[in-house]
């Protein structure tokens, strides 16, 4: 599971409304191209060399860490530096270029997330991994509920089957309520918000400040790739290498807590907020700096940490409780905020009734996104045909999900992805797994139980993948309303983001599923989610007889945590509430270890210290900083990919013992 973080490091509205007013004293904005020049062939070519480098970034995120930041400003900043280093090189052998628009960057960034989305919520490091053998045989082969039958080993075939007949249904759930959440509702969508403000900004600042960035992109990228290069010398066999440096002592290294000067988990920490970080850090000390060492002592040193009844069991289901708890308190709370905003906004409206004035900017705006419309019929007749296919194809597939079970979770879909698209209006967080969990849980409880695991898997990724792709699209529908680009443009965008990265995620995953030993929670792969997911799964079989010795009681305590911490943040407020940490973040180290959230805390001193000291150019360089580290190590996985699977071993083993 990906957990998506929004961090907005400028003033978003100024920004906006600067930029609109330089568009309404411009007359050239009512004469802005037709959707079809606003989509491009370089368009298209930077997409797909984007979204497909993003693809493996997050896939490796996926598979080590499970957490994904929020990449939709990356990606926008490094399709403006694509485009403008190619017309630049173009100009110098002389050819002439076409001007570069704040549209054409939009699309470029909308095929790109589209595309890399898919690797985040496909399923590749959560459910989809969790039906096979190596899970299954990590969650115990003498559970009851956790069969030999449940399995379904990875293949490149199903899985690029299964993303295309679920993912394209997501795209045509919510484009009837487009104009109601954009224009009526005027929903802030603060990720799609801020990508509008970055690519706003990038064609209002001048060339003197984009080649800045450029440069600190080129740089930092650079720097990245070949630290990676140099480390990989290094690592000749496993635990070997800088990624296991004891900076803090052998100790502290036995317990997780090193620095393993990881470049992508540094750039990661820069994007995610203060609070993401220091709750990863904080969920690390609780773990593996407290509870594992206390329970290993009151057990006698005898548990066993791979077993399901022992060490590893606690590690699960005690992260289980934290995303249960830290889900359920979200999901009533977007639930409610989206009821009684709706409330409020039709109560508003009658008082407005007669008042038909808008803002100017908003008119604007207005005027070019409701210009050339995506007809109704196109949405229902879309989703209709879509839906039916994937009925019929699915259980084909997964011969333990019913056709009815699929039926009525299209049927249930279209509510529930208007529910998860207007909670992330309004906060910014995209609840699509938790909307898939709750399939899980009711699909492993009500299918045969020889049936119940991969029943409740498959559904959670069907449900998962309608809901998040609507959301996604629904996102750059804000941004394309605040950068003055065609809806229409931005749904073909969509389409194409979405065919590549049903491509490109399978063929991510088995880059890393083929030369690493993915899911090993020794190895550097460890794929937390997969085992989580099909230990939900199983709790929905078994109930609490799937539980270690007193984990119930304990987990009672992590979900009542998890629910507290909630209430304290949204109902005490103020200081002590912005001090509140975050569970489901809290719980990704409690099966992963410490070493990470290092990286990423110190991601976060960077930006600290760098905007008390420069505000103003922390704020203008952070964004390509922190996207060349993440690029740079990011791109290293190709070829270090391909050495492993031509078994060429790098030549040094560095590693440290006590003497």
């Amino acid at each position: 599971m990906a957990v998506e973080i929004a961090k907005e490091s400028f003033d978003v509205n100024q920004t906006i409304v600067k930029d609109s007013k330089e568009y309404d004293n411009n007359p050239q904005w009512k004469r802005l191209q037709p959707w079809t020049k606003q989509i491009t062939v370089r368009g298209v070519i930077a997409s797909a060399i984007i979204g497909s480098l993003y693809s493996i970034i997050t896939m490796k995120l996926n598979l080590t860490i499970g957490l994904v930041p929020n990449l939709n400003v990356s990606a926008a900043l490094l399709a403006f530096v694509f485009v403008r280093v190619w017309t630049k090189i173009l100009q110098k052998v002389g050819f002439v270029t076409k001007p570069f628009t704040r549209q054409e960057n939009t699309m470029i960034q909308t095929c790109a997330v589209a595309c890399y989305s898919i690797a985040v919520g496909g399923g590749f490091g959560s459910y989809l991994l969790g039906m096979s053998r190596k899970i299954y045989e990590l969650s115990g082969v003498n559970t009851e509920a956790n069969s030999s039958y449940s399995v379904k080993e990875p293949a490149l075939g199903w899985m690029t089957a299964f993303l295309f007949v679920v993912c394209f249904v997501g795209l045509f759930v919510l484009i009837p309520l487009r104009k109601v959440m954009i224009v009526d509702l005027q929903l802030t969508f603060p990720s799609g918000m801020a990508t509008a403000v970055m690519i706003n900004g990038f064609h209002n600042q001048g060339d003197e400040m984009a080649k800045k960035q450029v440069r600190g992109f080129m740089k930092y990228f650079s720097f990245s790739f070949f630290w990676a290069l140099f480390k990989w010398f290094f690592s000749g066999k496993q635990m070997c290498g800088f990624s296991q440096f004891p900076t803090f002592g052998l100790k502290a290294w036995k317990q997780t807590f090193y620095f393993d000067f990881d470049s992508t988990f540094v750039g990661a920490g820069m994007i995610c907020s203060h609070l993401v970080n220091l709750s990863l850090l904080l969920g690390a000390v609780l773990s593996y700096g407290l509870m594992w060492p206390l329970l290993d002592l009151l057990k006698g040193n005898c548990l066993d940490e791979n077993d399901m009844k022992s060490l590893y069991g606690y590690k699960v289901f005690l992260s289980v409780a934290l995303i249960l708890g830290d889900g359920l308190y979200n999901f009533v709370k977007i639930i409610a905020t989206t009821i009684i905003n709706i409330y409020k906004v039709k109560k508003a409206k009658k008082g407005l009734e007669h008042n038909d004035e808008k803002p100017t900017i908003d008119k604007n705006q207005d005027e070019i996104f409701l210009r050339e419309n995506i007809p109704l019929w196109v949405g229902v007749i879309g989703y209709i045909i879509l839906a039916t296919l994937s009925a019929i194809v699915v259980p084909q597939m997964f011969p333990q999900l019913k056709w009815y079970f699929v039926i009525v979770a299209y049927i249930l879909a279209p509510s529930l992805a208007f529910c998860n698209a207007y909670g992330a209006g309004l906060t910014d967080i995209n609840m699509a797994f938790n909307y898939g969990k709750i399939a899980l849980f009711i699909l492993a409880a009500i299918s045969p139980k020889h049936d119940a695991l991969i029943a409740g898997l498959a559904g959670c990724g069907l449900i998962t993948s309608v809901v998040s792709v609507g959301c996604t699209l629904m996102q750059d529908f804000k941004t394309a309303h605040l950068t003055y680009t065609s809806p229409r443009a931005m749904f073909v965008s969509q389409v194409i983001g979405t065919t590549i990265g049903c491509i490109m995620a399978p063929l991510s995953f088995f880059l890393f599923y083929n030369a690493f030993d993915v899911g090993n929670p020794k190895g550097e792969f460890k794929s937390p989610y997969a085992l989580i997911y099909r230990n939900m799964a199983i709790l929905g079989v078994e109930g609490v007889s799937a539980l270690p010795e007193h984990c119930l009681q304990m987990c009672y305590g992590f979900f009542g945590f998890a629910i507290g911490v909630n209430i304290v943040k949204d109902f005490v407020g103020g200081r002590i509430g912005k001090l509140m940490p975050i569970p489901m973040v809290m719980a990704v180290p409690f099966l992963v270890g410490g070493f990470f959230t290092i990286d990423m805390c110190l991601g976060s001193l960077i930006v600290f210290i760098w905007g008390k000291m420069n505000k103003k150019k922390a704020e203008l360089m952070l964004p390509a900083i922190a996207s060349g580290l993440i690029c740079g190590e990011g791109l290293w996985a190709i070829p270090s990919s391909f050495l492993g699977l031509v078994k060429i071993n790098p030549p040094i083993c560095m590693k440290f013992v006590p003497s």
